[in-house]
């Protein structure tokens, strides 16, 4: 099956580069591109994509609000997945474009090699915020939250059991699934059974919007992952 990329960069160059890199992959086709998030939308009204690569900071309308567009208009199992490119020192429109539907970041440096799986991983339904950049971006950006109550604001964090509210305690954190196996002695199988439970139990797309939940629930509080 061929992934149906779309590339939205004010920058015609970037553009160009990440074309070169898809087109060289057997599974991969560049079928739309566009400038800004406004001609982005007007593309999506006809064009049929899987995955989305979005630019954050771009004229007319940014790939937070447009991000958040496409995630509401598109509430269904073929809708296109979309990737935020970030700057290297943390976009801070980064985590808004997560909480607004996105299924990760990845740095616009990021190697080609690790591209490419993102893009995959999305594709498949996977989120593809590596943990090191989880803990980095949630530890800057976090302060800048309402503040919560000392009791969690999702009354559906009561029906998750007590192994499955340690597991989601270590997603936050940014741990793999192979790392939490390894830290709760756990096969990575059940990890993935625990992490599939916790996303239907709070009604969650992904891990991504499981880290984001965790944080603004105050389960977790920013500096305290990675410990």
């Amino acid at each position: 099956m061929t992934i149906r990329v779309m590339l939205v960069d004010d920058q015609a160059l970037l553009r160009t580069g990440f074309r070169m890199v898809l087109a060289a992959q057997p599974d991969m086709e560049v079928v739309a591109e566009a400038g800004d998030g406004v001609q982005a939308l007007e593309v999506l009204r006809s064009a049929e994509v899987d995955v989305i690569l979005m630019d954050v900071r771009m004229p007319h309308l940014d790939g937070v609000e447009t991000t958040r567009r496409i995630c509401e208009a598109g509430r269904k199992e073929d809708a296109p997945k979309v990737l935020i490119l970030t700057t290297f020192d943390l976009d801070e429109y980064a985590f808004s474009a997560l909480k607004a539907g996105a299924s990760g970041f990845m740095l616009k440096d990021v190697p080609p090699s690790e591209l490419l799986a993102a893009i995959r991983a999305v594709h498949s339904g996977d989120a593809v915020v590596a943990p090191s950049t989880t803990r980095r971006l949630l530890d800057r950006f976090t302060p800048m939250l309402p503040a919560t109550s000392a009791e969690p604001v999702r009354p559906e964090l009561g029906r998750l059991t007590d192994r499955e509210r340690e597991v989601l305690l270590l997603v936050a954190q940014g741990l793999s699934n192979g790392e939490i196996a390894a830290k709760l002695v756990l096969s990575e199988a059940t990890v993935k059974t625990h992490v599939g439970r916790i996303l239907t139990k709070l009604s969650l797309r992904d891990r991504v919007q499981a880290v984001v939940l965790a944080y603004e629930t105050g389960l977790v509080r920013a500096g305290s992952a990675g410990g």
